[in-house]
């Protein structure tokens, strides 16, 4: 299960409600900072952005492909380790915005983690060290650590083990 923090709203669907939950500045800044580390082809610039301007954790020798889309709104909620991949057009998100409410929940992406191209990573998951997701997935549950998942909805297709550590 996903841990997510619930917001319910009256009236309107929380879109109506954004600049309530988060402020406008904030997300114009957050918008400027992403676009910049989305078209950038250098990692240490990159992640140099999302850590100092955005407040992400980022570990040591993570490498975020081109066109990663990180949460515009809550980056702060989004924390990658060491030496992780992050695949080409990945979106990360933080919140989730629904009908009669939003979500906010951390994203936690461990050590030595591969994220295939043009996956989805959705608000309170976890993914553990040495876990690999195959592109195009939609990472709606914790993985395990040196799990390989992949598809949509997201599958185990081979547990980790002990041998898979490095």
């Amino acid at each position: 299960m996903r841990r997510t923090t619930r917001y319910p709203v009256k009236g309107a669907n929380p879109l109506w409600h954004i600049y309530k939950t988060v402020s406008f500045w904030k997300v114009v800044k957050n918008f400027v900072i992403i676009q910049l580390a989305r078209y950038t082809p250098f990692l240490a610039l990159k992640n140099w952005l999302y850590r100092t301007f955005l407040r992400m954790e980022v570990g040591e020798q993570t490498a975020v492909a081109l066109m990663v889309m990180v949460d515009i709104m809550f980056p702060e909620l989004i924390k990658i380790g060491r030496n992780s991949v992050i695949g080409y057009n990945t979106t990360i998100l933080a919140h989730e915005y629904l009908v009669e409410e939003y979500r906010l929940g951390e994203v936690r992406i461990g050590d030595r983690v591969l994220i295939g191209a043009n996956s989805t990573i959705l608000p309170g998951v976890t993914i553990g060290d040495g876990a690999v997701i195959a592109a195009g997935t939609v990472v709606h549950k914790d993985v395990p650590a040196g799990a390989f998942v992949g598809g949509n909805p997201m599958q185990v297709i081979r547990e980790g083990n002990q041998s898979d550590e490095i």
